[in-house]
């Protein structure tokens, strides 16, 4: 009944045999490292993934939602709603692995709120006095959260295993690679759509909306899409729909960034560039050069690469062209996360 259930209503679920595999990959390492129970909370689905990966669940539009995960039971979920336990939720059937759902009236703007799951997680853990507990992602996760729990399960010892769950996250699967391979479908599909659109007397927030349109028409629960226009020539920052209204004249240039997720929920994204009219000189000079650099940058990427030696060389050719230097993040891994990693900027550690 379940599986009918899930099959019928969610577009299209990871599948459980998946699921399984991760969470015996992470039970592994938790014995290993003698940890009893991690400790995982997100709030969104641009830059939380963490219980979408455990779970198959996303955290939506900044309401928290928190996971136990033991090292030898299945999970306790804790979501935004009733604090009656008859109505607690999601729906049974949404939550493979799950062995319990809580749920609480936590709204992040509610400051009075912000302890509310954590001290149902004391509720749960308090009888194991001595446990070894993880966060996952301690720095991303509420301080709410961690204090309370911190200070109420005093007997605990804290460690972190971030980092090896998170090489188990990056490292996708088959089916995890299928998946992302219809994404970048999705993002074909929809910047053909953002093309359609342009044209003069368009405002760049319509030819997001195009977009945005065809990834839901695929089944995408979330679209990330930056538009950046300017006459000819002239540089262009990207927006957000806060500042997407300038209106597209003959002669313009228009950058298109689309981050969005197929189904199941995996990111990938695509860049491109449009003209109305000719493509100026100097920008097809541009792209003949970044060609060169994408080049470059393809050999490198292999097995055992260490982002750092990545950044210096996508530096120095940037350098022989009298161009400045990338001072952000130029390449990172995606999934759940619109911003994955390893990440090819500074202070990343992890190996390709």
């Amino acid at each position: 009944m379940a599986g009918d259930l899930l099959k019928e209503n969610v577009v299209h679920a990871i599948s459980t045999q998946e699921l399984e595999r991760r969470w015996a990959a992470v039970r592994d390492v938790m014995k290993q490292k003698k940890v009893d129970f991690l400790l995982i909370q997100n709030s969104e689905d641009y830059l939380g993934g963490y219980v979408k990966w455990f779970t198959d669940m996303p955290a939506v539009h900044g309401y928290p939602v928190s996971v136990i995960f033991p090292a030898a039971d299945e999970m306790t979920t804790f979501w935004h709603g009733s604090s009656h336990p008859k109505e607690a939720g999601p729906a049974e059937y949404l939550l493979r692995g799950v062995k319990k759902r809580v749920t609480t009236p936590i709204m992040l703007s509610l400051n009075f709120t912000c302890s509310f799951a954590a001290e149902k997680v004391v509720d749960e853990l308090k009888g194991y006095k001595k446990c070894r507990i993880s966060f996952v992602n301690e720095g991303a996760i509420t301080t709410g959260f961690t204090r309370y729990i911190r200070e109420h399960l005093s007997g605990a010892t804290f460690v972190d295993i971030t980092d090896e769950i998170d090489e188990i996250k990056a490292l996708k699967s088959p089916e995890e690679i299928e998946r992302i391979r219809y994404s970048a479908y999705v993002h074909d599909e929809a910047m053909k759509a953002c093309f359609a659109a342009i044209k003069p007397g368009v405002r760049e927030y319509e030819v997001a909306a195009a977009g945005r349109f065809r990834c839901r028409m695929l089944g995408s629960e979330q679209q990330f899409i930056l538009i950046g226009s300017a006459p000819a020539g002239s540089p262009f920052p990207y927006h957000s729909i806060h500042a997407m209204n300038r209106q597209l004249r003959d002669g313009d240039q228009i950058g298109i960034l689309v981050e969005a997720v197929e189904p199941s929920g995996y990111y990938t994204h695509l860049h491109r560039i449009a003209c109305i009219g000719k493509v100026p000189d100097d920008l097809a000079q541009a792209f003949e050069i970044e060609k060169e650099l994408q080049d470059l940058n393809l050999k490198l990427v292999k097995p055992g690469a260490h982002p750092l030696d990545l950044l210096k060389a996508n530096n120095a050719f940037l350098r022989s062209k009298g161009l400045p230097e990338e001072r952000r993040l130029y390449a990172h891994g995606q999934g759940y996360d619109l911003v994955e990693r390893p990440s090819v900027q500074v202070g990343e550690t992890m190996t390709l």
